[in-house]
């Protein structure tokens, strides 16, 4: 492809309007059928009993580490891919794109490491329930010994995404979702002559769609996606660019992973009353991910909108895209906290809730949900950060959050008022992120935005 050609990407000149909703629409669509993936696993895991379904939900910190290495490692790779397309540095795009691929693959070799020899013990860890630990276990070692399907899939879905091609990872995502979805019941309770495995069932569904994902996000990019050339042939590590690369995706990788380090820490608290509870947070991870993931995917849209137009020094065009992109995530999070008030009971009800699960997550998930009033301008925010390349922003805010102010305080509220004082940590340490993403976006805003003049660029 001649440069001429190139230099016609949509994201220099396309209405930001249109641009964004262009890009980000497709990306919302497949990971609102990721977020009803994640509520049928579980539900159909609800169905064996509330053993099963805490065991799954137990896992969520070592799933969302992998997501968290997988997902961050992608952020580096976007910023810098989408940055020097903008910049028309073609050659460096394509070093993105291949060592971030082989970074996804010496990922996936560590978890699978890990797995093998670690998921008993991170089960005996939190309980000595031997049917937890049972059906924990085989879990987490089937996602992460074959979770070579994640990485990839998700890697490839960040290089269509970098140079626009954003509506092909919703056929990824969408198919990945649909086969995990149909397989979860056959495999789950041994439907058409297949045996009954139960939560390793659910898990070998998972993997599976994974790897389908994987498959068709690769062939997109090497039939589809002509700005980059992923040719692997005659390849060795280049230092400089992975280096660039983690410099943006270590810390959103930080970041993601403090997450698995507040639901740990949260498991264990709710562990103190009964493991009811923890069934009870882990069905509002599930449910949140319905208002959570058109965020992400509007956010997976702008990231690369705001990296390429802050290497073509297009000021205006940058501050558009975030501001537009804040007003429709406060939009899509207060709906979300409609949703949670009104239909509560319902939606614990897909979940097979008893009643001593209502009486626990009615209260929980209407306080939780609360946050949602803030959780939207912080997450947009920080995408921000990402796409400037200051990771280290989201990092701060991501760490006062999670480790700084929703587990210290969620201890304290534990000793004081029990149980139902325990939610109230979340809504209070979303109110601190907005504080600090506001001042931390000004910052940011005075020093790298501010300044850039379409004459005073640099080669």
């Amino acid at each position: 492809m001649t440069e001429e050609v190139q230099s016609e990407n949509k994201m220099g000149y396309m209405p930001i309007p249109k641009l964004l909703f262009t890009m980000s629409i497709p990306m919302i669509i497949s990971m609102l059928v990721q977020a009803l993936y994640n509520v049928v696993d579980s539900a159909f895991v609800a169905k064996l009993s509330e053993d099963a379904l805490t065991a799954v939900s137990m896992a969520f910190p070592v799933q969302n580490l992998m997501i968290a290495v997988s997902v961050g490692t992608g952020v580096g790779i976007n910023a810098l891919l989408s940055r020097s397309l903008g910049e028309k540095q073609f050659e460096q795009a394509n070093l993105a794109a291949r060592n971030g691929l082989f970074l996804g693959i010496v990922s996936y070799v560590i978890f699978a490491v890990l797995g093998l020899i670690g998921s008993r013990q991170f089960y005996l860890s939190q309980t000595n329930d031997p049917e937890l630990v049972l059906y924990g276990t085989q879990y987490v070692f089937v996602v992460t010994v074959f979770s070579f399907g994640l990485f990839l899939a998700v890697l490839s879905e960040r290089l269509l995404q970098s140079t626009g091609l954003t509506i092909y990872n919703m056929y990824t995502q969408g198919l990945g979702a649909i086969i995990n979805i149909i397989l979860d019941p056959i495999l789950i309770f041994g439907l058409f002559g297949f045996p009954r495995l139960e939560v390793l069932g659910a898990a070998v569904a998972t993997v599976v769609g994974q790897i389908c994902g994987m498959l068709l996000g690769m062939f997109f990019n090497m039939k589809k996606n002509k700005e980059i050339n992923i040719n692997m042939k005659g390849f060795r590590p280049h230092m400089p660019t992975i280096k660039r690369i983690y410099q943006v995706g270590v810390p959103s990788i930080i970041m993601q992973s403090i997450g698995s380090v507040m639901v740990f820490g949260i498991n264990k608290i709710l562990m103190m009353f009964t493991s009811t509870a923890v069934s009870v947070f882990g069905v509002y991870f599930k449910l949140q991910s319905f208002i959570f993931m058109p965020v992400f995917g509007l956010n997976n849209g702008m990231v690369p909108i705001i990296a390429y137009n802050y290497g073509a020094r297009e000021k205006k065009r940058i501050m558009q895209t975030a501001w537009l992109s804040i007003g429709a995530a406060v939009t899509i999070m207060l709906a979300g906290l409609s949703i949670f008030h009104i239909f509560t009971e319902e939606l614990l009800g897909i979940f097979e809730a008893s009643s001593d699960m209502l009486a626990i997550g009615v209260p929980a998930l209407r306080i939780i949900s609360l946050s949602f009033s803030f959780a939207g301008y912080g997450i947009v925010v920080g995408s921000v950060f990402q796409a400037l390349g200051n990771g280290v922003y989201s990092l701060m805010v991501s760490v006062a959050r999670q480790l700084l102010v929703i587990l210290p305080v969620a201890f304290v509220l534990a000793r004081i008022g029990g149980l139902a004082a325990v939610w109230w940590a979340f809504p209070i340490a979303e109110i601190v992120a907005v504080i600090m993403s506001t001042v931390l976006f000004r910052r940011i805003y005075c020093k790298k935005i501010q300044p850039l003049t379409k004459e005073t660029a640099s080669v």
